[in-house]
């Protein structure tokens, strides 16, 4: 089987279609996030130290974009053999004891992380109106340390998008976690 390699989606590419089951039993596909500007997607899981260190970040992340009209929805790819932190019951599970401010999608297949070209965990693409992709880095300025974060990147330039003003910084990339490919 030859080994997937992501491919890196360019600025003002549209969002991917998808159709996944979230872990509260329903199925989201992007026609339900389509009234949000803008709409960010993140690639996230439940074992990774990256994720687990801005956890509590994307949580408020999630009622920041509710309390402005924006819709967030994430979604995880891993393969749920190889880490079994990562199966859909164990999703399940972490949204729940969470209490996450956001869906939380189970691409099963993988099909849709290769379709957005997700490369780590966490993995962010925040599209406009339009489902245009307008940003792609990452969340804020400390990954670890969340005393010592000065600005929250992902949000300005959410926020930024929503006002139909341009963001003044160029996005650094995200570190994180490779997504699990299934083999």
């Amino acid at each position: 089987m030859p080994v997937y390699t992501p491919q890196e989606p360019l600025m003002n590419s549209p969002c991917p279609d998808f159709k996944l089951k979230s872990v509260d039993e329903k199925t989201y596909q992007r026609s339900d996030f389509a009234n949000s500007r803008p709409l960010l997607v993140m690639f996230i899981c439940n074992h990774c130290p990256y994720v687990k260190a801005i956890e509590d970040r994307l949580i408020q992340l999630g009622h920041d974009f509710k309390t402005n009209q924006m819709d967030i929805v994430a979604i995880c790819a891993n393969d749920p053999i190889s880490y079994p932190d990562d199966s859909y019951e164990n999703l399940k599970i972490r949204w729940v004891e969470k209490k996450y401010s956001f869906q939380y999608l189970y691409d099963e297949s993988q099909s849709v992380a290769k379709e957005f070209g997700a490369i780590c965990t966490p993995d962010y693409f925040l599209y406009d109106g339009e489902l245009k992709l307008k940003y792609r880095g990452r969340l804020d300025d400390s990954w670890k340390e969340p005393s010592s974060v000065k600005k929250r990147e992902l949000f300005d330039a959410a926020m930024a998008i929503k006002n139909n003003k341009p963001f003044d910084f160029t996005p650094t990339p995200s570190m994180g976690c490779s997504i699990k490919w299934i083999k």
